[in-house]
């Protein structure tokens, strides 16, 4: 996970075209010049790393002028909320390794952070409510995506062609994935639904030769049989849980206890030592691939505990 960085380096605004692919050149330098224009004469909007505009007292970037590497979208600036990332701000930054989007954004534009091809890591505030059309359209390198509960819907090819990532959580309000959204993505193995199933464009995980990817979702869910039939793509529930039986407690050098769920899920053990500021470190990683009837089993140790005073765990997806 990407650290809270802030680049300080001032950068003042400019107004020559950014790398834009060349079918979309034209439009990109003209619809961007007025904007420019007028943040020029106003010297409280030329701002270290940004460009911006204002309407009503709310923040839209237009273009980051930063250098690339870590970047954090702060929630306000020159007292003014950030509320949106406009159309292409980080179209091909080339540079751009992680970014954390603070949570006063609401949307992500159409082309915001499309082709930053060495972007790694994504943090998505938990008031975004919308992520736009080819948002993050061929960000190659781009590994894990988690959607928060605050997005309503995630645009058309948004995440197409990102050929690294290997696993999506979705929040629970997501009630429209667009036409590509995740196409070609094909690394992917899981898909995450903290909610029900919301309703699918076309070739929304279409992969050429076939996708690798599992759809995990949560008790209490339905509708979850016609989802793989329109995807193509394994549904499973997501349902693992600690056992307090002849298992769990200390043994010979080391203290543990059994994880059982559906058959063959991937569990991620976390550990920390402080439960009121927690900071959880990943222990194990065990697959669910004893089978007790209908589910699987897998027994975690961790041999570290006696290092501690006290030790908490917890149970994530990869």
């Amino acid at each position: 996970m990407a650290k809270n960085l802030i680049k300080t380096k001032t950068v003042l605004a400019r107004t020559t075209c950014p790398k834009t692919p060349a079918w979309r050149l034209g439009t990109a330098c003209a619809s961007r010049l007025l904007p420019l224009l007028l943040l020029l004469a106003l010297t409280a909007a030329v701002q270290a790393q940004f460009t911006f505009t204002t309407n009503n007292g709310a923040i839209t970037i237009i273009k980051y002028t930063g250098s690339g590497g870590a970047v954090t979208i702060p929630d306000t600036t020159n007292g003014w909320p950030v509320t949106s990332i406009g159309y292409e701000a980080f179209n091909a930054c080339y540079s751009l390794t992680n970014a954390i989007i603070g949570n006063s954004v609401t949307s992500i534009g159409n082309y915001a952070f499309e082709i930053c091809t060495s972007l790694t890591n994504i943090i998505i505030g938990n008031s975004v409510t919308s992520i736009g059309n080819y948002a993050f359209y061929d960000c190659t390198s781009l590994t894990s995506v988690t959607i928060p509960n605050s997005v309503t819907s995630i645009g058309t090819n948004a995440f197409y062609f990102c050929g690294s990532l290997t696993s999506v959580t979705i929040g629970n309000s997501v009630t429209n994935i667009g036409d590509l959204a995740f196409n070609s993505c094909a690394k992917l193995t899981g898909v995450y639904f903290q909610g029900p199933p919301p309703s699918l464009g076309s070739s929304v995980f279409y992969v050429y030769g076939g996708s690798k990817a599992t759809v995990y979702y949560l008790p209490g869910t339905t509708g979850w049989a016609n989802f793989a039939q329109l995807t193509g793509l394994p549904v499973v529930l997501w349902n693992p849980r600690a056992q307090s039986d002849a298992s769990f407690g200390v043994l010979t050098n080391r203290f543990g206890f059994n994880i059982i769920g559906s058959s063959n899920l991937v569990i991620v053990v976390e550990a920390c030592t402080n439960f009121t500021n927690p900071v959880w470190q990943p222990v194990q990683t065990n697959t669910l691939n004893i089978f007790i009837g209908t589910n699987g089993t897998s027994y975690f140790s961790d041999p570290q505990w006696t290092n501690y005073l006290g030790r908490f765990y917890r149970l994530r997806s990869p």
